[in-house]
């Protein structure tokens, strides 16, 4: 198959703010997953994967630290026919307005995309959890012979309102679109007679050739799914690719903490180990994680960390962790530090009674979400409280039932959350 002729369009731009407060200081696809990748190095390495090696990344929101990713861990050099390339958001002189949303994002760069001489366009998410053979993909929108092909998934009916839903006829065409439908109006929806997953739910991930893409967007609407896609289907061959495997969108704060702690389960439904498929990211050559004296069970270890004698159970614990005598950590998620504090940072710490980074002796940490470089006190209680009410403080935030202690955030000795 030929990939070549393929150009990889990675959707970064959004606000994120149903992961906030993850994305209080970084681009959603650059959250961090697993303990040490972050959202974006999924869809690059299933490009990778597929021989695709022109790839364009729009950013826009807070977008530093995931430009800093990508140029660290995907850089390319001159005897490479392909590039990764960021198509930042940007004022010229035919437009002084930032990305308006995903459809406007691709309008803006059209010149970008067109530059590529491609024939194809992939449109991908970039905050999306799954493995997927593009080659396959491409295969069916020719054999079909479709204009535009989006993947698509089978769901329930209680997930179907939150996601957009196709109904597929007999030969795959998508024939009704409708995005985040009510309850009421999914009767007559269904693509399947399975009665556990009868609709078909968008991926978001679409092929179509360049050409069309542009004239698609000659047309007004700023988003993707709400303005472009519905009026193709009546007009164009629009086709559905079943995907059956393991897909997350991770949307939300309680959803990113639901598919990181399938992750640490023996029976994972997304492997990390697939010596065929690997998942790219930066590498950071840090030295092996250190356990003293720790009971772990079901915990994805990353590099880089010091353990000692703490009980850790159901949790991800990120690059860089120090985990202190006697601590307990369960169904959480610990992200770890971007550096280590050297001898002398250590010290002055000691002075004002400043917590190092990690967790301090004697802390309880119960369904919570660390983010990196914070400062964890002796014998404080972050507390599992399912009906937590939603709020925010200098140094942590509630939000879906969770508590999410803020990146660089300083929690004192004896703190009870």
């Amino acid at each position: 198959m030929e990939m070549y002729n393929v150009l990889a369009l990675i959707l970064g731009g959004g606000h994120g703010a149903r992961l906030y407060p993850l994305t209080k200081m970084r681009s959603k696809p650059a959250v961090p997953l697993a303990g040490k990748y972050r959202l974006i190095d999924i869809p690059l390495s299933n490009c990778l994967h597929a021989g695709i090696d022109k790839i364009a990344i729009l950013t826009q929101f807070n977008s530093v630290s995931l430009h800093r990713h990508i140029q660290r861990a995907y850089g390319r050099d001159m005897f490479a026919h392909g590039w990764v390339d960021i198509l930042a958001a940007q004022q010229t002189t035919s437009g002084q307005a930032w990305y308006q949303g995903t459809a406007d994002a691709i309008r803006q760069q059209l010149p970008e995309i067109r530059s590529a001489k491609t024939e194809f366009v992939l449109i991908l998410p970039g905050d999306h959890l799954y493995q997927m053979d593009y080659q396959h993909f491409l295969r069916y929108h020719l054999e079909t012979d479709a204009d535009i092909t989006l993947a698509v998934q089978p769901t329930e009916r209680r997930l179907a309102p939150a996601l957009g839903i196709l109904k597929c006829d007999s030969e795959g065409r998508i024939v009704i679109y409708k995005e985040k439908p009510k309850l009421e109006e999914l009767d007559g929806l269904e693509s399947l007679p399975d009665m556990g997953k009868p609709f078909m739910a968008s991926m978001g991930i679409y092929l179509i050739r360049t050409s069309l893409l542009a004239e698609l967007l000659s047309s007004s609407g700023n988003d993707l799914a709400k303005d472009i896609t519905p009026p193709t289907i009546s007009k164009y061959r629009v086709m559905g690719y079943v995907f059956r495997n393991y897909w997350a969108d991770i949307g939300t704060i309680r959803r990113y903490y639901e598919v990181n702690l399938e992750l640490v389960a023996p029976n994972s439904p997304f492997d990390f180990n697939n010596p065929l498929r690997p998942i790219y990211t930066h590498a950071r050559f840090l030295p092996p994680c250190e356990v003293y004296g720790a009971k772990l069970n079901d915990v994805i270890l990353t590099d880089g960390g010091r353990i000692y004698d703490a009980e850790i159970t159901r949790s991800v614990i990120g690059l860089r962790s120090i985990i202190r005598s006697n601590v307990t950590i369960h169904s959480s998620i610990v992200m770890g530090a971007d550096y280590y504090e050297s001898s002398a940072e250590l010290a002055q710490n000691a002075q004002p009674n400043m917590p190092n980074i990690g967790i301090g002796e004697g802390t309880i940490i119960e369904s919570a979400l660390i983010d990196k470089n914070a400062r964890i006190g002796r014998h404080v209680h972050v507390r599992h409280l399912p009906n937590r009410p939603d709020s925010e403080t200098e140094s942590w935030v509630a939000r879906d039932g969770l508590v999410i202690i803020l990146k660089n955030a300083i929690i004192p000795d004896g703190t009870v959350i």
